[in-house]
């Protein structure tokens, strides 16, 4: 008897898939079909739209599949090792790009002890790719999308955030995989920086740019994306303004607004006390933070309280004062920022916020102390990082380094080397 396995990470069963299962049982009698499992199908840069027991039941009912199996991992280690099967059958969708690693680790595995992997032509046509299109279109839906953070939160070791200002960068944001040892690594959600929001039109990070334009961005980014969105609210605004907020941005299907405890006209908090800010009293935020949960109509949203005590030089009792408070008023979640070079007063902080809130959500933006690792914030209890103006930074030096180009030798050759080709930019954008 030849055992032939193959993996789906699908909401929809389509002729693609059927196809697989035919092609399958022209090499052997037992069918193996691994569903992959939520943590694996996120690392795998999709969502799902239905929990796992409804895929592996759809995955059941296919004609022909002798087994049906949890996947728990993106490559194939485990599986091979325990199956052995003398068949893997695949797409060859995966010959190329980033998919490529997987699929070599594959063959190496299959080599070990004499089994075969059989790429299948990619099934792609007018019913497959309405099939996808409508898929993502439901990926981007508010109800789906603004109940993601959460899910990535509870699946995740940390949620990856990359800062966007644009449909342009919601793409890079969105499309964006490397490999590395275990397969393929993206980012898992978007930061809305009203600095990078405000620097991209010319203005001041003062809170110049108002929220009806911010909310406009936001409708950018999402008409091409899927992935779930965290905004940054600034100080929130006055308590009768903030409700609103709060009720726009819910409705819109953001995933979560980060408020920071701080009053008057904004100034950045990498100035710290180089600038005269003031921090809000801890009793007039709680009470901003109840406002926004009263009005909130729906659990998936996020309201997350920024703590500016280490920014302002007040010390580590406060700053632990504060996020008792803040999580009490209700908050779900906690922001805790620095503007030093090393991470050991945000350890210092998560370490003992974690004794006292196991579970509550942390978040960190490791801007002026860079050279922090995920899996350094991970062991501190760190769920989400945000990685808050790197596109921005990155794209303005590029693009002044090409006008100059374009100055100094009077014609564009010289700076075609260092650009984006037009084909990359179509591949990019996606063509109805």
């Amino acid at each position: 008897m030849k055992t032939v396995y193959t993996c789906f990470c699908t909401d929809v069963i389509h002729e693609g898939h059927l196809n697989i299962i035919k092609e399958a049982t022209k090499l052997g009698d037992e069918i193996v079909v691994g569903v992959l499992s939520d943590e694996a199908v996120i690392r795998f840069n999709r969502f799902f739209t239905v929990d796992f027991e409804e895929r592996f039941r759809m995955v059941q009912k296919i004609d022909g599949v002798s087994k049906v199996i949890v996947q728990h991992d993106i490559t194939y280690d485990d599986i091979i090792q325990n199956l052995h099967p003398d068949y893997v059958i695949h797409g060859d969708n995966w010959t190329s790009g980033p998919l490529k690693a997987i699929r070599n680790n594959v063959v190496q595995l299959l080599e070990k002890y004499g089994g075969e992997l059989i790429d299948i032509p990619y099934t792609y046509n007018e019913n497959v790719k309405r099939i996808d299109n409508k898929m993502k279109e439901k990926l981007a839906m508010p109800e789906y999308r603004r109940k993601r953070l959460r899910k990535l939160i509870d699946l995740c070791p940390i949620v990856k955030t990359i800062e966007v200002h644009s449909g342009l960068t919601g793409l890079i944001a969105e499309k964006t995989v490397v490999e590395n040892d275990r397969g393929l690594d993206q980012f898992d959600a978007m930061w809305m920086s009203s600095l990078c929001d405000s620097t991209v039109k010319g203005k001041p990070d003062i809170e110049l740019v108002d929220m009806t334009t911010r909310f406009r961005t936001i409708d950018e980014v999402m008409e091409v994306t899927t992935k779930p969105i965290i905004f940054d609210g600034d100080t929130g605004g006055r308590i009768e303004h903030f409700v609103y907020i709060v009720r726009s941005l819910e409705r819109m299907g953001v995933s979560a607004i980060i408020i920071e405890d701080k009053t008057g006209l904004k100034k950045n908090s990498l100035f710290g006390t180089t600038v005269e800010q003031t921090q809000d009293t801890i009793e007039h935020f709680c009470e901003k933070i109840r406002a926004g949960k009263k009005v909130q109509l729906i659990d998936d949203f996020m309201i997350i309280a920024r703590i500016e005590s280490l920014i302002l030089e007040k010390g580590m009792d406060d700053a632990i004062n504060r996020a008792r408070a803040y999580v009490a008023a209700g908050a779900d979640g906690i922001m805790i920022h620095s503007r030093k070079d090393e991470p050991s007063e945000i350890f210092e902080f998560c370490d003992l916020f974690r004794m006292e809130h196991p579970a509550t959500p942390i978040v960190v933006v490791p801007t002026s102390f860079n050279s922090v690792t995920e899996a350094e914030l991970i062991a501190h209890g760190v769920n989400i990082v945000i990685y808050a103006n790197q596109l921005t930074r990155s794209a303005f030096p590029a693009m002044e380094q090409t006008a100059k180009s374009i100055l100094k030798y009077h014609r564009a050759q010289e700076a075609d080397s260092q650009l984006m080709s037009i084909q990359q930019i179509l591949t990019l954008i996606d063509q109805l």
